[in-house]
């Protein structure tokens, strides 16, 4: 039995028992973001509280990681250290700590800011998308998708779609979209959600509400100085929605 035992001991040893050490490479994207901002309607909220990095992409091959906070885009040396977490040197001295916690990427809490959970983004392939957008097409998807039915203001009775790579079908003067994730847009309309909708070459800025099955899109009527930077507020209702 001994012989036996020192048997399997040395074949754990010689054929590696130990846990191969986890890659990280691929995109990571902020789901537990996505789920708040799905269940309680406010964007800047569930931003504001499970942000603010939105998505990574890793590759550990070549030690490189960038991320994205739906207005900035940085780059880093990605290194694994000796208790199998990664240091993520940014720019000057400023860097990060990532960790795998079974099917998770784990931000670790920092000074600035809570601990921050990732989902991988699976069945991605070739070259990697450009950093931010694969969150927000996911984004997109959960929070605007399926078919929504003008119930007031142009178009009424008319069928809406939210594409997730941006586009717009059905509402009277608008071909794309984009909903505002950080940065001037987000100070320009404070408590509010905002959306910028743009037809051609021409576009503006739009506040909604989204409660449940309905999307109220109001003007942003600017409150600021001339010489002063955009202050929205909200203005008339232009368009309720109604997803089926």
């Amino acid at each position: 039995m001994r012989c036996l035992l020192s048997l399997l001991v040395a074949c754990c040893l010689l054929g590696g028992c130990a846990s191969p050490q986890q890659d990280p490479s691929g995109t990571w994207i902020n789901s537990v973001a996505i789920e708040a901002a799905v269940e309680s309607g406010n964007l800047r909220e569930a931003l504001l509280a499970y942000g603010p990095n939105l998505e990574w992409q890793l590759d550990a091959p070549r030690q490189l990681a960038s991320f994205s906070n739906g207005f900035e885009r940085g780059e880093g040396q990605l290194l694994r250290a000796q208790d199998g977490r990664f240091r993520v040197h940014l720019f000057g001295d400023y860097q990060e700590w990532l960790s795998l916690d079974a099917d998770e990427l784990v931000q670790a809490a920092s000074d600035t800011w809570p601990e921050q959970r990732f989902s991988r983004v699976e069945g991605a392939g070739g070259e990697p998308p450009p950093p931010g957008s694969s969150f927000e097409q996911a984004l997109y998807r959960a929070y605007l998708g399926g078919t929504w039915t003008i119930r007031e203001g142009l178009g009424e009775g008319g069928l809406v779609l939210f594409h997730a790579d941006g586009r717009l079908e059905g509402l009277p003067g608008a071909e794309r979209y984009a909903l505002c994730l950080a940065g001037d847009c987000a100070a320009m309309s404070g408590e509010f959600d905002s959306i910028w909708l743009q037809l051609g070459e021409q576009g503006q800025s739009w506040l909604f509400e989204r409660d449940g099955k309905q999307l109220r899109i109001f003007e942003a009527l600017n409150r600021a100085q001339i010489d002063e930077m955009p202050d929205y507020g909200k203005g008339q209702q232009v368009w309720l929605l109604e997803r089926d």
